[in-house]
C-alpha cells in the first residue's frame, strides 16, 4: 500500500534549520532573476516594442504552473492598458483559438518549450501572420524555434540546490523568473504608452487606489447653502451662530464683494477668549479670523486635499474658484469617502 505524503511521519527540523530552508529557495529565486536581467538584451526590446505597436489584443497561454504564470501576466498587461486575455492551451485546441483575431499576438509560456499543447496551438498563430513571443527556458526547443521573439528564463536549479529531492523538480524558480519577465515586459510596455496615474485609476474604478485617483474635491465638498460663510464686519458672537449651525469648527470670512478674506476657526476662538475674555464675542470677526488660509481648486485631486491637511495640521480646507469661496472640504468626509 503506498503511503501518501502526508500520511508520513516527515523529518525533524529545528526552527534555524526550517527557517533557513525558506530563505536558500527566496535567495536561489532571487539570484535567477538576477541573472536572467544581466543576460537580457535586445530581445526584450523587440517584445515590447510588438506588444506596444499591437492592433488587437495580447493571448498569453500556458500549461500548469506556467499556465497559472500566464494568466497573472495577462491581467497585470491589462490593468496598465494592454487589451490582454489569457488561454488555456488544451482549451485552444478545442475551439477557444476562435477568440483569437489577425491583429493579435501571442506571448507563450513553457519552461521547457516542448509542452505539446502550447505548441498545438502555435499553427494558428502563424497561419494568421500573428507574432509569437516566447518565454522558455528550452533554447532549442520547438518552441523557441517556433517564436519571432525568444525571452530566456533558464534557471540552474529549481532551488538552489541539487540535493533538495522534491523541491529541485517543483518549478519554483522558473516560475518565479516567468512572473519577473512578464512584469518588465508590462513595465516596458506602460513607459511606451506613457500611462499616467489618472490612466491606471481608470482601469481600477471600484477600488481604493480608483476612489484616490479618481475623487475630485468637488466631488465631496460642501457648498451653495451648506456654507459657513460671514461677511468680515458681523460679530465673533454672530459669526459663532454660523459654525455652530454649519458644524464644520470654521467660518469662512469674505470681504463685502464676496471675496475670499479669511477664516475663523474653533482654535482661534479658544485663542481670542484665553486673551480678551466674553469681552471678544462683540469684536469684528474680520479683526480676529486667520488671513491667507489654506485653499484648494475644486478640480484637484481629494488626495491632495488630504496631503494638504495633514502637511499644514488642520482639519478642513477652503475650496476657491477666481477667490471666491466655492465650497469647504471636511476630513470627515475625505475619511467617509475612502480616500483618506
Amino acid at each position: 500500500m503506498v503511503c501518501l505524503p502526508w500520511e508520513r511521519e516527515g523529518r525533524s527540523l529545528a526552527d534555524g534549520e526550517l527557517l533557513e530552508a525558506g530563505k536558500n529557495i527566496m535567495r536561489s529565486e532571487a539570484a535567477e532573476i538576477i541573472r536572467a536581467a544581466d543576460r537580457a538584451g535586445g530581445e526584450f526590446v523587440r517584445a515590447a516594442r510588438i506588444i506596444h505597436g499591437l492592433r488587437g489584443r495580447l493571448v498569453v497561454s500556458g500549461m500548469g504552473k506556467s499556465g497559472i504564470i500566464a494568466r497573472k501576466i495577462a491581467a497585470t498587461l491589462a490593468s496598465l492598458g494592454t487589451p490582454s486575455f489569457f488561454l488555456h492551451a488544451a482549451e485552444g485546441v478545442h475551439g477557444d483559438l476562435g477568440m483569437v483575431c489577425r491583429d493579435d499576438a501571442a506571448l507563450v509560456l513553457s519552461n521547457s518549450g516542448n509542452t505539446a499543447e502550447v505548441l498545438s496551438i502555435l499553427p494558428h498563430f502563424r497561419r494568421l501572420g500573428a507574432p509569437i513571443i516566447a518565454i522558455t527556458g528550452g533554447l532549442d526547443s520547438p518552441l523557441a524555434a517556433n517564436a519571432d521573439v525568444v525571452l530566456d528564463s533558464n534557471v540552474l536549479s529549481e532551488a538552489g540546490r541539487p540535493d533538495q529531492g522534491a523541491l529541485g523538480l517543483a518549478p519554483l524558480c522558473s516560475t518565479t523568473l516567468q512572473l519577473a519577465i512578464g512584469d518588465a515586459l508590462a513595465g516596458m510596455v506602460t513607459e511606451l504608452r506613457g500611462l499616467c496615474a489618472e490612466d491606471f485609476a481608470l482601469f481600477h474604478p471600484g477600488g481604493t487606489l480608483g476612489r484616490r485617483l479618481l475623487t475630485r474635491v468637488r466631488d465631496l465638498m460642501a457648498s451653495g447653502g451648506d456654507l459657513p460663510l460671514v461677511e468680515g464686519g458681523v460679530s465673533v458672537s454672530d459669526a459663532l451662530f454660523v459654525m455652530t449651525g454649519k458644524g464644520f469648527g470654521a467660518v469662512i470670512v469674505t470681504d463685502s464683494q464676496g471675496m475670499l478674506a479669511g477664516i475663523f476657526t474653533d482654535g482661534d476662538l479658544r485663542r481670542l477668549i484665553a486673551r480678551r475674555g466674553v469681552e471678544c464675542l462683540t469684536d469684528k470677526v474680520g479683526d480676529a479670523m486667520t488671513i491667507n488660509p489654506v485653499t484648494i481648486g475644486p478640480d484637484r485631486l481629494a488626495a491632495e486635499a488630504v496631503r494638504v491637511m495633514e502637511e499644514r495640521e488642520i482639519s478642513a480646507v477652503i475650496v476657491t474658484e477666481e477667490g471666491r469661496p466655492a465650497g469647504i472640504l471636511h476630513l470627515h468626509e475625505l475619511l467617509k469617502a475612502g480616500v483618506a
